[in-house]
């Protein structure tokens, strides 16, 4: 039987100095091309988990499995093949890219930093990542700056997939986005889902974005997971309270 290609057992999080835990006692798995939500209100725990699964920081309790095995910053082999098969998408386009440094160069860092390509053999593949979020060649040669947040968020897109990773990571990918920009990038990250077979892991307080884009969710509240299964039937008939707020709290128009 293949293994998750991420797994959480147990795990918890206290950081240094603190407390309490941040995160405590959280099972999750996430199999080969299927995708998770984990969604709660702010201070759930929701990114905290997110940088467990990302390598960034160490579990005080419990462990983080990668392809079966315990993942081990101090094995150089093991964190090269995480690194290379897991990226991640952070919240704000504005601040994830060196307004300093043109846009083939910010899409090519994944490349170089894992000693993919050198600077000749990443050109045609940073050209290949951005027309496959839609956006034009010559946008390499260009600025940050000279684009909008959406465009800047297909930028971050095409870096965190540049380097064809097995697994992708979002943190909010469209909260810092408009209306109509959000429903083009959520409708992306489906194409790539689709298209590639990426494992997409979304932290989101957006449910609609969830229900579109995961199928499966978990549901975090104080640092532990309340309720986790199919999307469909957590956020449909879910069984515990703190989802059922969570859910009622979504603005609707009035009929």
């Amino acid at each position: 039987m293949t293994p998750p290609v991420l797994e959480l057992r147990n795990a918890g999080l206290r950081y240094r100095g603190g407390a309490a835990d941040v995160v405590r006692d959280v099972s999750l798995t996430v199999g080969t091309g299927r995708s998770l939500a984990l969604v709660g209100e702010s201070g759930a725990g929701k990114t905290t988990l997110l940088r467990l699964l990302l390598g960034l920081a160490r579990p005080t309790a419990g462990s983080v499995r990668f392809d079966g095995d315990e993942l081990s910053l101090r094995d150089r082999a093991q964190l090269r093949r995480f690194r290379r098969s897991v990226q991640c998408v952070f919240q704000d386009p504005y601040s994830s890219l060196d307004p300093r440094r043109r846009i083939g160069a910010i899409v090519a860092e994944p490349l170089r930093s894992l000693g993919i390509d050198g600077r000749a053999g990443a050109v045609p593949k940073v050209a290949a990542a951005l027309e496959r979020v839609g956006l034009p060649a010559d946008a390499a040669d260009r600025y940050p700056h000279e684009f909008s947040g959406g465009q800047r968020q297909r930028i971050a897109i095409a870096r965190a997939t540049v380097c064809d990773p097995r697994v992708l990571l979002a943190d909010e990918p469209v909260s810092a986005l408009d209306v109509t920009t959000r429903v083009k990038v959520v409708d992306l990250l489906a194409e790539l889902k689709q298209e590639r077979g990426l494992t997409l892991v979304m932290v989101s307080h957006d449910l609609s974005v969830v229900a579109s884009l995961c199928e499966r969710t978990a549901v975090l509240e104080g640092g532990r997971v309340v309720e986790q299964g199919d999307t469909g039937q957590v956020l449909g008939a879910p069984a515990h309270p703190y989802t059922r707020r969570l859910i009622d709290s979504v603005p609707r128009l009035p009929s």
